[in-house]
């Protein structure tokens, strides 16, 4: 499947993962700004992977992300972002969304497991009531968007 076929919009991710779950198979989800891909979120997103079947991936949209993290980000447009999050062969599908949280995405999804990374404690995160379990990856140390930009 070609990369550009895995950025799903919202109605196409509930189909897909309706049609997923009909099948038996266990959704994944985790989210993120993804701006600018660092070794931390490569072992979030290879450890979310192996917990399912499908690995389902939030992406904040470029006016959600300067919400979160202010005017002078993100560094990489939605497309560009999206574009390397789907290129990864344990990233099954894409799904840009605009709020500041995921949790309508996840709602809407029903994913089976929720993955964060090590900063979040498991009964923070958005969504947490509304799945099965939540995995929290321990934090890669050293690693992090915004020290990248700041150096």
């Amino acid at each position: 499947m070609s990369d550009a076929l895995r950025v799903l919009d919202r109605a196409g991710a509930e189909r897909m993962c309706s049609i997923i779950r009909k099948a038996g198979c266990r959704v994944v989800f985790t989210n993120g700004c993804f701006d600018l891909l660092h070794p931390g979120h490569i072992l979030v997103l290879s450890r979310a992977a192996v917990l399912g079947d499908f690995l389902f991936v939030g992406l904040n949209s470029d006016s959600s992300v300067k919400r979160l993290k202010g005017d002078m980000r993100p560094r990489m447009p939605l497309e560009a972002r999206a574009a390397v999050l789907s290129s990864l062969r344990f990233v099954d599908f894409v799904v840009p969304f605009s709020e500041d949280t995921p949790l309508e995405l996840i709602r809407a999804l029903r994913p089976h497991i929720l993955v964060k990374g090590g900063d979040y404690r498991a009964e923070d995160v958005v969504g947490a009531g509304l799945v099965e379990k939540v995995v929290i990856v321990p934090t890669l140390a050293g690693h992090s968007t915004t020290a990248l930009i700041s150096e």
